[in-house]
């Protein structure tokens, strides 16, 4: 869960913990810096079976998780996810260079973090696009550049008809990155998966709508 979401449900008695992924928030990186190196950092820190939610990146890491180690997940939350990178290599080589550019470029990673609004929803707390900028502008650049590519080497489609536990999908309408369809054929694979959609929500998903996304995750805990 991340910082938006962790008072709000642990003020409902839930026992919340916003994961640093390694190279995050002070964490260590792991090398080779690959989904089953990270997704084996995540598992030592469940002691039970736990709620993975995870948002863009960290739903992938969570669909991993699970591909990995089902016996620790009791149910999943798959945020403003996919549950692939789009295949070419060249769609890959340009959405890398794209994004690692503009370091190469001298620019940091607070520059990065300014084009944040752009991934916003039309009906976004504006103090999200704030946070979603600051919570960026911290990521190491060297952190930043593995995971560009950690994420063009993720495919689990595959394993979604495998998931067995309680599944909810929520997508943004305004989500340019993940779009609703991603989300709305993963829940048609998934067996027996929730999906809702946020209307005027961008990839920011929880900063910019926290109180509704906050809403469907709790009604969705409380029906596990």
């Amino acid at each position: 869960m991340g910082p938006a979401g962790t008072p709000y449900f642990s003020e409902r008695g839930y026992r919340c913990v916003a994961w640093d992924q390694p190279g995050y928030g002070g964490t260590a990186a792991v090398e080779p810096y690959t989904f089953e190196k990270v997704a084996d950092a995540l598992r030592r820190q469940i002691a039970e079976p736990a709620v993975l939610a995870g948002h863009s990146m960290g739903g992938m890491v969570a669909q991993e998780a699970y591909a990995r180690f089902p016996d620790r997940v009791r149910a999943l939350v798959l945020t403003f996810t996919s549950p692939a990178f789009p295949a070419g290599s060249d769609f890959a080589r340009e959405f890398v260079a794209a994004r690692t550019g503009p370091l190469d470029q001298g620019k940091s990673m607070a520059e990065i973090a300014a084009l944040m609004p752009t991934m916003r929803g039309t009906k976004s707390e504006p103090s999200g696009v704030d946070l979603a900028q600051r919570t960026m502008a911290a990521v190491p650049p060297d952190t930043y550049r593995k995971a560009v590519q950690l994420l063009t080497t993720f495919d689990r489609r595959e394993n979604l008809p495998k998931i067995r536990v309680p599944t909810l999908l929520i997508a943004g309408s305004d989500d340019r990155v993940a779009p609703p369809a991603v989300h709305e054929k993963m829940s048609k694979r998934i067996p027996g998966a929730r999906y809702v959609l946020l209307e005027g929500c961008g990839h920011l998903g929880p900063m910019d709508q926290p109180e509704v996304f906050n809403e469907v995750v709790h009604s969705f805990l409380k029906s596990l």
